[in-house]
């Protein structure tokens, strides 16, 4: 199967076949304590916050998705058009295609065309690193969306799992990485693709260089489950172990709590089954600096603008919501309000012999 046609598969099982939710982010073992005397005005609230040195509305980003294909470049318009005007920051799909298949490159530029002034992040994989790709080709992808920074993304499961994966991730590939990204001058994110970012993995990213992660943790859509699905249409000889698989990973919570443990200075994204504005509101103070989604955004996307916006608007006012119920006047105070950690999240941070007192006070100062 060609690069192009596997990319219009992927968006098409995610949005027809039943690869969501099959773990929980654990976000919901996070409770933030109800003030009954918030001591703010509903109307005094500042959702807003900055990004890649721009400020956005809220601490919202739609993470990398889809391109390759003028009806993926739809997609991409739809979603760009409406973070303009929502004043969100938005990345792309994997932009390999467009810098091997030039004629693709379209679907990926009009996210530009369409929000002008957004916070916009370009995306290439650590394998294509591992293949040879350098500075000109990360030049290509940044210029291809002006993008103000680029997500690097790992996708060891996915690519174990895939028809046709290339599982090969040796570390020194970050060696690499990282002197491409001093010449690259913008910031490089390091994006798991929905399975999670460990403490230990996170050392290792941060002893590269690396201070922006996106843990894109398990809970929203399985790339796992999503090779699943291809492998069963292919009858192939991998689909009861990506089957067995489709649940590994580190859930949401419990990678945003891991990567903020052993990285107190980073600068975290947090998504991977963020559905509303509340689990935005978690996942700030949590320990997240911003939250992203995608596949909620996916689904609204392709039912037109109407209904994407009425999707953000709801996410903002139950961001605001959860602000206020809070007493949080704005975002800075929303990462140091008080939160409850228990259930299985609890249990969780505890196996892994991290102390709760102690990221009480990491997490207040991030």
């Amino acid at each position: 199967m060609s690069l192009i046609n596997r990319k219009l598969e992927h968006v098409e099982i995610c949005l027809y076949e039943d690869v969501e939710e099959i773990v929980s982010t654990l976000l919901e073992d996070v409770v933030l304590i109800h003030q009954a005397i918030p001591g703010i005005s509903v109307k005094d609230i500042d959702t807003r916050t900055s990004f890649l040195k721009k400020q956005i509305s809220m601490p919202l980003m739609v993470t990398g998705m889809t391109g390759g294909h003028q009806e993926l470049g739809k997609i991409n318009s739809t979603i760009a058009e409406v973070v303009e005007e929502m004043g969100l920051a938005m990345g792309v799909g994997s932009q390999r295609v467009g810098i091997e298949k030039p004629e693709t490159a379209e679907s990926f530029r009009v996210t530009r065309k369409m929000a002008p002034t957004a916070p916009l992040v370009a995306n290439l994989g650590l394998p294509q690193v591992v293949k040879g790709y350098g500075i000109k080709h990360f030049k290509d992808a940044v210029q291809m969306i002006e993008a103000d920074a680029i997500a690097v993304h790992l996708n060891p499961a996915q690519e174990l799992f895939q028809p046709e994966g290339e599982p090969d991730y040796p570390v020194s590939a970050l060696g690499t990485l990282r002197d491409i990204s001093k010449e690259l001058g913008v910031p490089v994110i390091i994006k798991e693709s929905g399975t999670g970012i460990s403490m230990e993995t996170a050392k290792i990213l941060f002893d590269y260089g690396f201070s922006i992660i996106d843990v894109s943790g398990q809970g929203g859509t399985s790339w796992i489950a999503v090779e699943a699905v291809r492998n069963r249409r292919k009858g192939n000889w991998k689909y009861n172990s990506s089957k067995l698989f489709s649940g590994w990973g580190i859930p949401t919570g419990a990678s945003l709590i891991e990567t903020r443990y052993a990285v107190p200075d980073a600068f975290l994204i947090a998504s991977g089954g963020i559905r509303t504005g509340l689990d935005v509101a978690k996942s700030i103070a949590l320990g997240a600096n911003i939250a992203g989604m995608a596949n909620p955004v996916l689904h609204r996307a392709t039912q037109g603008k109407a209904q994407l916006r009425k999707f953000f608007e709801e996410v903002h006012f139950e961001l605001k919501s959860a602000m206020f119920l809070t007493g949080s006047k704005d975002i800075s105070a929303l990462r140091r309000a008080p939160l409850v950690i228990w259930g299985r999240l609890r249990e969780w941070v505890e196996s892994r012999g991290l102390t709760l007192s102690t990221y009480e006070n990491i997490r207040k100062r991030a």
